[in-house]
């Protein structure tokens, strides 16, 4: 199977997946007890006693089958109607409406910058998290058995299992209510709706207000690489074409960068893939430690609040993410190493 063969099929099972995905989100969200119960004690509310508003209401979230704009009546869908509605808005990304703000929850998401604030701190926090476990589990890798080896493990591992709400109440603790290095939370001090100051003059003050929630994600974050990458390269160092270049007498950061790591990369860039198709499922516990508006934050508020519309989407963008990064993947190890065959 050439090329263009083993990409259609790649594109045509990661259809399927989706389509699976949008079953499975549905049935879960259908089976969750108390699933409808906010819209519910809305509609059910005894100072509620217009039917046209009951209608409206209805319909805004989602549960006629028709409606007649006119008188505002609302016929009731069944699960089959609800599901047929349901199936075409994931795939055409009308998600409906918010319970708890009732604004489209598109609108939600990116007109109110929850999405560039946890764009910015995930997107930042991975790309520094690969960085550093990447180039230091190289080093570690080509010293296996020193101090330093033992030292970076050690402290990998600590780092890695630490909870990250943990971390974060100890970096505020010190660094915030302390020393006074940082500010403890939010995204900027930049009161809304008020004139912002020049783009120049606001870098330092949300660099500040990101510096800590991206150091605790980045903690976190990076002992996995350092691991992945170190015993990758540990492999890779065994072989004999490793020999065959010290030989040549090539410079070791050469052995290790240009052929080692090449060879060992294959694992390494499906971990990078799935770390970024991670991005927008937010970090929960971070952004709500550090009262930082992005989408983890707003999913918690969504749990707390039972805005079952805005967690169906945002499951399911997550896990639309996760599959999308797996596909990228796949084509790019074939980029990567020509062995692979496309079978």
């Amino acid at each position: 199977m050439g090329l263009r063969g083993y990409l259609l099929k790649r594109a045509f099972n990661t259809f399927i997946l989706i389509l699976f995905v949008i079953t499975l989100n549905f049935a879960i969200f259908q089976l969750i007890p108390g699933t409808q119960g906010v819209i519910a004690n809305l509609l059910q509310n005894p100072r509620l006693t217009d039917k046209s508003i009951i209608g409206r209401y209805e319909n805004q979230f989602g549960l006629c089958a028709s409606y007649d704009p006119a008188t505002q009546h609302c016929v009731l869908a069944t699960a089959s109607q609800r599901f047929g509605k349901y199936f075409v808005n994931m795939l055409t990304f009308n998600f409906g409406v918010s319970y708890q703000s009732g604004h489209p929850i598109l609108d939600d998401m990116i007109g109110t910058g929850r999405l560039y604030n946890t764009l910015l701190l995930l997107g930042v926090s991975t790309l520094f998290s690969l960085l550093i476990g990447i180039f230091i589990g190289v080093f570690v890798a080509s010293r296996r058995g020193t101090a330093f080896d033992t030292g970076w493990v050690t402290t990998s591992l600590v780092t890695y299992s630490l909870p990250t709400f943990w971390m974060g109440l100890i970096f505020i603790l010190v660094f915030a209510q302390d020393l006074h290095w940082f500010p403890p939370g939010g995204v900027t001090p930049f009161p809304t709706g008020a004139p912002l100051p020049p783009f120049l003059q606001q870098i330092p003050t949300r660099i500040a207000h990101l510096f800590l929630p991206a150091l605790v994600l980045t903690l976190y974050f990076y002992g996995g690489h350092l691991l992945l990458t170190r015993a990758t390269m540990l492999e890779s160092l065994s072989e004999d074409y490793i020999t065959t270049a010290r030989a040549k007498g090539l410079s070791n950061t050469k052995v290790l960068f240009k052929h080692a790591l090449k060879n060992a990369s294959l694992p390494i860039v499906t971990n990078a893939a799935l770390s970024f198709g991670g991005l927008l499922g937010g970090a929960i516990i971070t952004e709500t430690v550090f009262n930082w508006d992005g989408l983890g934050h707003w999913i918690f508020s969504a749990i707390s609040y039972k805005d079952f519309p805005v967690m169906q989407a945002m499951f399911y963008i997550i896990a639309l993410c996760v599959i999308v990064a797996n596909f990228i993947s796949d084509i790019f190890l074939g980029v990567i190493d020509p062995r692979i065959k496309y079978e």
